[in-house]
């Protein structure tokens, strides 16, 4: 039944006002991206298939390895041929974390939680390195998101005209690079102007890892050229920042995956290998 006097909440839910106006609201990030079994081969379809099989058993024992102590590990599939990787490949599926690293690396999470597919190429193209590893966050990523990385911000003696509210942050970062515990700055809570941005931009650096993860919204995290220092910023659905954040951590907590979600991958991997056993 259609309600008569109108919606409660939101948009049409406040009479307008004398000038006109109508109050708005901001669309939240909504869709949340949840586990699909991925589109598999028939078991008689996989039957030659040895070596991608074997892959994903040892994949499935690191799993539960992981459960029990914590540890990341990898399994190489450099040697696999083509239709044993695309065995992997279809298994794997494409979750919703992806991370780039300059034109020379890859990670894409699995549809499994704290899977990772991870693919590194030289400077020519040639693949080096392919490897699907288990952990929060890709280990192998994280090594060198911050190589050669600067250890403070330099704080300059004078700032240029229309910056106002970025130098007090400036100490405040530095004391916090060194800490035990994150920290983070909510830029989109403080009064700031463009030249405040451009000038932490600036002073910050960029790195060359940026991290990608789809789930309410998007959210794009892009290490700075300042040792553990990342720039998170959520996106709603029409692509509107919602949230503009500075976080001073080894990894932000978004793009990893949990402890209990990695559990849950080994139970879904244990079942979708069972057709092939």
């Amino acid at each position: 039944m259609n309600n008569p006097i109108g919606p409660v909440v939101g948009p049409g839910s406040q009479p307008l006002d004398e000038d006109g106006g109508v109050l708005d609201y901001m669309a939240m990030p909504s869709g949340m991206m949840t586990f699909a079994t991925p589109n598999l081969p028939e078991a008689e379809e996989a039957e030659d298939m040895v070596a991608g099989k074997a892959a994903l058993e040892a994949l499935l024992r690191l799993l539960e390895g992981f459960e029990q102590t914590g540890s990341a590990g990898r399994v190489d599939l450099a040697g696999l041929d083509e239709a044993n990787l695309a065995l992997v490949n279809q298994v794997l599926g494409e979750g919703e974390v992806s991370v780039i690293g300059g034109a020379t690396l890859q990670a894409q999470e699995a549809v499994l939680a704290g899977v990772w597919r991870v693919r590194e190429t030289a400077a020519d193209g040639r693949a080096t390195a392919d490897y699907v590893e288990v952990a929060a966050f890709p280990r192998s990523v994280l090594a060198r998101a911050f190589a050669g990385a600067q250890g403070q911000v330099a704080i300059p003696d004078r700032f240029g005209p229309n910056v106002f509210n970025a130098p007090p942050l400036l100490p405040e970062i530095n004391e916090h690079i060194a800490g035990s515990r994150p920290h983070v700055i909510n830029l989109s809570l403080l009064p700031h102007t463009e030249e405040d941005l451009g000038l932490l931009n600036d002073l910050l650096g960029r790195g060359e890892i940026t991290i990608l993860s789809r789930g309410y919204g998007n959210c794009r995290i892009m290490a700075t050229a300042t040792r553990d220092i990342w720039w998170v910023q959520f996106y709603n659905s029409q692509d509107t920042m919602i949230l503009n954040t500075i976080e001073i951590c080894p990894i932000p907590a978004v793009a990893c995956a949990a402890p209990e979600d990695i559990a849950d991958s080994a139970e879904r991997l244990k079942e979708i290998l069972e057709v092939y056993r």
